[in-house]
């Protein structure tokens, strides 16, 4: 899915929204453990609910690969269970020597249909690189984190720049690829680096997660980060697909997903 698409659709459905696909065995309703993939079933039904008010869906690749060979087939099923106009982010936070990260290209890519795999820059431009050759595909770049651990390097002050290390990120990251093919992911908790960011990165989109149960602040997100193509991905997992623990769990997690779509909808009347 190419950047106008994907800006197609957001104005379709009146949507930003990403799904998170955090599907976690322990958290899945008691009935549907019984069934012989129960990490499918319940991402059928969370899709069925959802799909009227997302744009894309983010499995985690780590909830799948915990569980070895069954869980890559439970990730496989959903992947191509997932409607073909939506945007699809395998969260794999993959890259290495470049030999390496074009067989994870080509996993993600090729064996499955995933229009984009989340990588991270540490090891520099040509562990990046073979994530940028697959046509209509995309690299989603950690950039500004929210989790706690993000102080010990993302903002560390660089030596004879004097720029946050998640600046020099962004900057050096930005040459390799284009606002068609790379993405960039910031914390929706960390709102005070948006303005930042956006200096640096104006025409990227975004990946924002931590809106819901990590208690970022969508109007806040999109006041410092919405771009002319909106520019935001921004997703939501637990307080989505773990609205309810009971049978229900698919109906309160379309709720869920509509209430959100609709502040989406709100902001968006602000810029288009």
């Amino acid at each position: 899915m190419n950047r106008q698409d994907l800006f197609s659709l957001i104005k379709k459905k009146k949507s930003f929204l990403s799904v998170g696909l955090d599907t976690d065995i322990r958290r899945i309703p008691a009935h549907l453990q019984k069934l012989e993939d129960p990490i499918f079933e319940f991402n059928k039904q969370i899709i069925d609910a959802t799909y009227a008010y997302a744009v894309a869906y983010k499995p985690n690749v780590a909830f799948y690969e915990a569980h070895g060979v069954k869980g890559w087939e439970s990730l496989q099923k959903t992947i191509e269970y997932i409607p073909e106009d939506c945007f699809t982010i395998a969260d794999a936070k993959r890259a290495d020597i470049g030999n390496t990260s074009n067989m994870y290209a080509r996993c993600f890519f090729e064996e499955m249909p995933f229009d984009s795999v989340t990588v991270s820059p540490y090891m520099g431009e040509d562990s990046v690189k073979p994530f940028l050759q697959h046509e209509g595909k995309w690299a989603i770049v950690l950039a500004a984190t929210s989790n706690p651990g993000h102080f010990d390097f993302q903002d560390l002050i660089t030596q004879g720049q004097g720029e946050k290390l998640y600046e020099v990120v962004l900057k050096k990251s930005a040459q390799w690829g284009t606002p068609d093919n790379m993405m960039f992911v910031v914390g929706a908790t960390r709102v005070e680096s948006l303005v930042t960011v956006r200096t640096i990165v104006p025409d990227h989109f975004l990946l924002i997660p931590g809106v819901g149960a990590q208690g970022g602040d969508l109007e806040q997100v999109c006041k410092y980060g919405m771009n002319k193509q909106c520019g935001l991905l921004v997703n939501s997992s637990r307080g989505i697909i773990y609205a309810s623990p009971e049978k229900d769990f698919a109906d309160v997690a379309g709720k869920e997903a509509q209430s959100i779509q609709l502040q989406m909808e709100a902001q968006l009347s602000k810029f288009f």
